[in-house]
């Protein structure tokens, strides 16, 4: 029997799974939670060692309920771009920086005016998210640290450093997040110069290291800590919700994974042909597999509009949201006369627009709880299927939709998401993707398949397919007309909102 261990680090916590490669499944799984410190206006920290600490216990505890088998392998997936300042050894810094983090808002918008080729590989810009613009934000406004900066990393590589004292970035996250040239395999010094970092190129892990591809043997000195017996090779993953990709079989051009959550995340691949797309993270060549492009849409806002309009505006308990789904459910998409726009923290696909804000227009003193919560579940499945539309529209074939994430516990969302698509939606039946998808990286890793896309689909788990209803996918294409104009109309006014400009009209 093979068995691998699959690591996924959250902006929550630690999840750890033992997966059993001739079973096909996971046997076992745990998690552990760690804190964030919240500063203001826009700051969220963690500590490393916290990670490491929630590791171990979910690495025990797993393995115990596995029955302590022997690994032959572990693969790691992180947050990106949550990012570690260290020495050479290993050792933190500084707190790390989450990706959620937006201190350094500047700086990433200041990349939209540096032209270079690479640029083009991520659609013009950085995100605020990304390690680039936290690595500029640390140069000018914390020259002291940054003076003793050996190792700048994403979590990722922490966590892989710490497992084999090696370290080694992963080409999906150097790819998506770092301005790494993918189809050269080489940093560009000549772009961090022009960001104002040229020391940058020589901080980043050196090594570049495929998906799937083998870092080096695990530390005896871990294997103690942690009770791994075996002697196995840590296997280069990658971010956690790309990494699903592979534990759903979506990887194919054509096929889309869809993650529902606090926010929403697109993943789907396209030919490396060069033809140019709009409004989306990337296409990004070779992030995820050999000789595609991976494009990464999304949602900043999704279920946390959801859940804040139950607990924070309407103040439910959670035995209280079944009720309400009920209310909001009995009513048609466009029966609330509402339209609402989910753009609670900005728009990440198709707009890219940082600025626009959510809004509910057409509201009557007649309307209750219950049509506003309709129209924010309508809100959010309109913005999913403005993505694929978006992408439809230049060209990208979405034949497959696969779907996971926290939408499962949410019935009327789901049903929502899939009637607003107007495609059947297959529904992968465990919520821990991320640790199936490490799985076939491991399994790559210990050259059990020949590449990642025949270890996805022979390790592919199968799925409910849910299929849309006809008469409500209709009304929601006419809806999506309404919000795609009211996005045209308010952009306007919601940036002067979001800056705090109190507009001046005529009299």
């Amino acid at each position: 029997m093979t068995r691998v261990l699959t690591l996924d680090l959250g902006t929550n916590g630690a999840r750890a799974g033992v997966y059993d490669i001739e079973a096909r499944k996971l046997i076992a799984k745990a998690e552990a939670g760690y804190p964030t410190r919240h500063l203001p206006p826009n700051r969220a920290e963690q500590d490393p060692e916290h990670w490491w600490q929630a590791l171990g216990q979910t690495v025990r505890q797993a393995l115990a309920e596995a029955g302590n088998p022997e690994i032959a392998a572990i693969t790691v997936a992180t947050f990106a771009s949550t990012v570690v300042v260290c020495d050479r050894e290993g050792a933190p810094l500084a707190p790390a920086i989450l990706w959620m983090d937006a201190r350094a808002s500047e700086e990433a918008l200041a990349s939209e005016q540096v032209e270079h080729p690479v640029m083009q590989l991520c659609g013009g810009s950085n995100a605020v998210e990304w390690l680039v613009p936290k690595a500029v934000w640390l140069a000018r406004h914390e020259p002291a640290l940054w003076s003793r900066v050996e190792v700048i990393c994403e979590a990722l590589d922490f966590v892989n450093f710490r497992l084999t004292g090696l370290w080694a970035g992963s080409l999906m996250n150097a790819t998506c997040k770092w301005n790494y040239d993918s189809r050269a395999r080489a940093f560009c010094p000549d772009l961090y110069a022009a960001f104002g970092v040229p020391e940058l190129a020589d901080r980043l892990p050196q090594r570049i290291v495929n998906i799937g591809a083998v870092i080096g043997p695990l530390s005896e000195a871990v294997a103690r800590d942690w009770g791994v017996t075996g002697a196995p090779l840590v296997v280069q993953g990658g971010i956690d919700a790309h990494m699903g990709s592979f534990g759903a079989d979506c990887i194919a051009p054509g096929s889309m994974l869809l993650i529902g959550g606090t926010s929403n995340v697109h993943i789907t691949q396209v030919p490396d042909d060069g033809a140019k797309i709009d409004g989306v993270w990337g296409p990004y060549p070779h992030a995820l597999t050999e000789g595609l492009r991976m494009i990464e849409g999304g949602q900043v806002s999704a279920g946390s509009i959801l859940k804040w309009l139950s607990q924070d505006i309407f103040g439910l308990a959670d035995s209280e949201l079944p009720a309400l789904l009920a209310a909001a459910g009995a009513l048609e998409p466009a029966e609330t006369r509402l339209l609402a726009l989910d753009f609670w923290m900005g728009n990440r696909t198709p707009y890219r627009d940082a600025k626009l804000r959510g809004a509910f227009l057409g509201l009557s003193l007649s309307h209750d709880r219950a049509a506003i919560y309709r129209a924010a579940v309508t809100a959010v499945a309109l913005g999913a299927a403005n993505v694929i539309f978006e992408l439809e529209r230049q060209g990208v074939a979405v034949d497959r939709i696969v779907m996971a994430g926290g939408i499962m516990r949410n019935p009327l969302w789901l049903q929502a998401t899939v009637d607003a698509i107007g495609k059947p939606v297959g529904m992968f039946p465990d919520d821990n993707l991320t640790l199936y998808g490490n799985a076939v990286a491991a399994a790559v890793g210990l050259g059990l398949w020949p590449d990642l896309a025949a270890a996805a689909r022979a390790l592919a788990t199968p799925v409910r397919v849910v299929q849309p209803d006809p008469a409500r996918s209709a009304q929601y294409r006419r809806l999506l007309v309404q919000y795609r104009h009211a996005v045209d109309v308010l952009t306007p006014l919601l940036h002067d909102l979001a800056d705090g400009i109190l507009a001046e009209h005529p009299a």
